[in-house]
C-alpha cells in the first residue's frame, strides 16, 4: 500500500490556496476604484441628508404613542403625565418623551366650551426629542391644556414649549417655539373607571431657531 503523508496533502493545498489568493487579490484591485466611489458617493448622500434636517426654521411632524402616569411629580402629590411618542417630519425621524402636569382645578376656555366638555390648563413640564442621528432638542413647557370632551370620550390636548438647547447637529439651537397637538383616547381604565393608559396621535408645529 502506498503511504500518503501530510506533506504530500499538504503541498497541493497550498498551491490551491496561493492560486485562490493570486485571483482573489486580482478581483480586489480591480474593484477598488468603483468602491472608492461608491465609498464617496455614500458619504455625500449622508452629509446631504444631515445637512438638510439640521437646517433651522419651521417645522412640521407628525407623531404617535402612548401616554399613562409617571412616577415624577411636579406638583405635591399629584403625579404628572408621561408621554412616550415617536414620529417623523422636517428634521428627520425621532422620538420625543414628555412629561407635564396640569392644574387640578378646571378653568374656562374659549376654545373648549360646551356642557359635555372640561378645560384643564398644563401648568409646568419639559420633553426631549431624540434623533435618528443621536441628536437630542430639549424644550421646556409655556403652555397649553387638556380640553376633556366627556361625549366624545377622548380630548384634545396641547403643549407648547421653548426650544432652550440641544446636542449633535442641535447644539447650537438656543430659541424658537414648538407646538405639541395630541388627540388622545382611553385604552385601559382601572376598577374605578378612570383611565390609566392612553393612545396618542397628533403633530408639532413651530419653528427652532439657532
Amino acid at each position: 500500500m502506498k503511504t500518503i503523508t501530510r506533506t504530500k496533502i499538504y503541498l497541493p493545498m497550498a498551491g490551491m490556496i496561493a492560486k485562490e489568493g493570486k485571483t482573489m487579490k486580482q478581483k480586489s484591485s480591480s474593484t477598488r476604484v468603483p468602491m472608492k466611489h461608491l465609498a464617496t458617493a455614500v458619504l455625500m448622500l449622508n452629509l446631504g441628508v444631515a445637512g438638510i434636517y439640521a437646517q433651522p426654521g419651521p417645522v412640521n411632524m407628525t407623531l404617535s404613542g402612548t401616554t399613562a402616569a409617571s412616577t415624577i411629580s411636579l406638583q405635591p402629590g399629584i403625579p404628572a403625565g408621561e408621554y412616550q411618542l415617536a414620529g417623523n417630519g422636517t428634521l428627520g425621524p425621532f422620538t420625543f418623551r414628555v412629561v407635564s402636569t396640569s392644574g387640578t382645578s378646571p378653568q374656562k376656555s374659549s376654545a373648549c366650551s360646551g356642557p359635555t366638555k372640561v378645560y384643564f390648563p398644563a401648568v409646568a413640564g419639559a420633553g426631549v426629542f431624540r434623533f435618528q442621528d443621536g441628536g437630542l432638542l430639549k424644550v421646556n413647557l409655556t403652555g397649553g391644556g387638556d380640553c376633556i370632551d366627556f361625549a366624545a370620550g377622548e380630548a384634545l390636548c396641547t403643549r407648547v414649549f421653548h426650544v432652550t438647547g440641544g446636542t449633535g447637529r442641535f447644539k447650537n439651537a438656543s430659541g424658537g417655539t414648538v407646538t405639541l397637538t395630541m388627540t388622545v383616547v382611553p385604552v385601559l381604565a382601572d376598577a374605578s373607571n378612570n383611565p390609566v393608559f392612553l393612545a396618542v396621535t397628533g403633530e408639532v408645529t413651530g419653528a427652532v431657531q439657532e
